[in-house]
């Protein structure tokens, strides 16, 4: 016998109501009109909920997330970058440079005095008092190298060392500068991908081009310049030790120490060992919090070798000047007073609730390895994805009408309620969407418009099924039970299969790729939910009430 029992009727339809609540404020996306000029912004596209609130429109206390269009339908941003990856040529000389000293010093009676001579940058020159001992000088930096394979496959030292008179030159070696390129780039790329879109949802398009290029597309961003301040900021933390302060900018400083300004505290200068002891790269983890007088700080923490490192630097210099750098400007340089172990600190400085919020979220991203400069930036109107808008509603109402005529017209009454049920399927896709704040873009259209059509295909498995089981002179309630368990398998089967599809797509792809696959799969599964629970619940309903001898369908 056709039965549901109450508790589950009472959770269908409540799952109904609760995805079309979430898809209720799609409707006044840029539908509110208001004579205040305050309020009228909220016609504009991009317009939240929130803010109609605000204008009497939706009741703050309903969900009130939107389905966002992506760059080709609303307009954004778009940007191409170059990495600047000669940058870090520098900075791995400069982190070979400790390496290169200490191990020069255990050989200081061959090779006399060391020091570290001001050259090119990614060139790494050390002078040594004693020439006669070059040759072994250079066994003991050539030691120093790390094995790295080339493009060709071979194996190659990361470093070339060469005698030039009285110096050593030290150069990262042709393998390892395309190390390094694609390295720099693959990283660069993952934190402005993390920058953008950290909880997944922005759908950004952000691309490698060519060898040290890479392209940023994000819709609903205001214009070029505002992606640029979310992502231009490089967030370069590191740990120096103070040689001096200095009131002169143009101070002369000795060999591998830099002059960098006090970020507070205008014309102050610190001069500081170019080589840091800890990076952000060490970073594992940084939150906004307080110091102990109740003013914003930054609260960080530092991996195994970041905490050894930093543990072992405090513990030999107790009372000396430490400086906390963030892109070449020193935001606080306290005195050492204690060893510090377990590898976690608090930055402290003259920051503002919001300013130390944006610093956590940049070091938790992150530190850009090189500069990024923009080759080309524009933004993107809204009126440019108005013709695609209009295309895809078109193709949305006309495959509804085909879909809801052909399942009238061949199924009758359950084919009316097959069209109630893919009412209902839409609407709970837009809820699902607007539930995680997705973009929807040109390819996420036209999975909805797939989905439309796809929708049906269970119930046509079923009513296909009971016509069937009517044949056999079961009786209507029978055929109607039967028809839904034995097309049951073939509904779950095919659905499966196109989700894994979904899947596959979403984790392979990237942009709009993406967007095609979150559309196909939430469609699959509220084409699921609204075929094997909704239809068949209004079906019981109808037959409830009605009571048949015979059923049409």
């Amino acid at each position: 016998m056709l039965q549901i029992p109450i508790w589950k009727r009472v959770l269908i339809w409540g799952l109904v109501v609760l995805g079309l609540l979430y898809a209720m404020p799609n409707l006044f996306y840029g539908r509110v009109e208001t004579s205040n000029d305050a309020e009228r912004a909220i016609v504009q596209q991009g317009s939240t909920p929130e803010r109609a609130a605000e204008a009497g429109q939706w009741p703050d206390w309903l969900p009130s997330g939107l389905v966002n269009l992506g760059l080709d339908l609303r307009g954004g941003a778009h940007l191409l970058a170059e990495v600047q990856v000669e940058d870090v040529y520098e900075q791995r000389m400069d982190a070979y440079w400790p390496s290169v000293r200490d191990a020069l010093r255990d050989a200081r009676d061959e090779v006399g005095t060391i020091r570290r001579v001001e050259t090119e940058p990614g060139v790494l020159r050390v002078r040594i008092s004693r020439p006669e001992g070059m040759q072994q000088a250079l066994q003991i930096v050539r030691d120093l190298a790390q094995p790295v394979s080339s493009v060709t496959g071979a194996v190659q030292d990361d470093i070339t060392v060469a005698g030039q008179d009285d110096e050593i030159v030290v150069q990262l070696s042709e393998a390892e500068r395309a190390a390094t390129d694609d390295r720099t780039v693959r990283q660069s790329l993952e934190i402005v991908r993390r920058r953008i879109d950290e909880v997944g949802t922005r759908e950004p398009n952000i691309q490698r081009q060519g060898e040290d290029r890479i392209l940023i597309q994000v819709p609903g961003i205001g214009s070029a310049g505002e992606l640029k301040d979310l992502i231009g900021t490089t967030a370069q933390l590191t740990f120096h030790p103070v040689e001096g302060r200095t009131q002169d900018a143009e101070a002369n400083v000795g060999p591998g120490q830099d002059i960098l300004p006090a970020l507070n505290q205008e014309g102050l200068f610190y001069i500081v060992d170019g080589s840091p002891v800890v990076s952000g790269e060490n970073l594992t983890d940084a939150q906004p919090s307080f110091d102990q007088n109740g003013r914003p700080a930054v609260n960080f923490r530092f991996n195994p070798q970041g905490a050894r490192a930093f543990g072992d630097y405090t513990a030999e210099n107790i009372g000396s000047p430490f400086a906390i750098v963030l892109d070449d400007e020193v935001i606080s340089a306290p005195v050492i007073q204690d060893h510090i172990p377990g590898g976690s600190g608090i930055i402290t400085g003259d920051f503002t609730v919001e300013e130390s919020t944006e610093l956590a979220v940049l070091l938790r991203a992150g530190a850009l390895p090189a500069e990024l400069s923009f080759l080309e930036e524009r933004t993107v109107g809204p009126e440019l994805g108005q013709d695609s808008i209009e295309a895809g509603r078109i193709a949305c109402i006309v495959a509804f009408a085909a879909v809801l005529v052909f399942m009238g017209a061949s199924y009758g009454l359950f084919g009316i309620f097959a069209n109630i049920a893919l009412l209902l399927n839409v609407g709970l896709l837009f809820g699902l969407l607007s539930a995680i704040g997705a973009t929807l873009t040109l390819p996420g259209i036209a999975g909805i418009v797939l989905t439309i059509g796809m929708a049906v295909d269970a119930n046509v498995l079923v009513f296909e099924r009971i016509r069937e089981e009517m044949r056999t002179a079961r009786g209507p309630s029978r055929a109607i039970e039967l028809g839904y368990e034995r097309a049951l398998s073939a509904i779950i089967d095919a659905n499966i299969t196109t989700l894994i599809i979904a899947v596959i797509l979403f984790t392979m792809g990237s942009g709009p790729v993406r967007g095609f696959a979150v559309t196909l799969g939430f469609g699959i599964v509220t084409s699921i939910f609204t075929a094997i629970f909704v239809t068949r619940l209004l079906i019981v309903t109808w037959f409830e009430r009605a009571r048949p001898k015979t059923i049409e369908v």
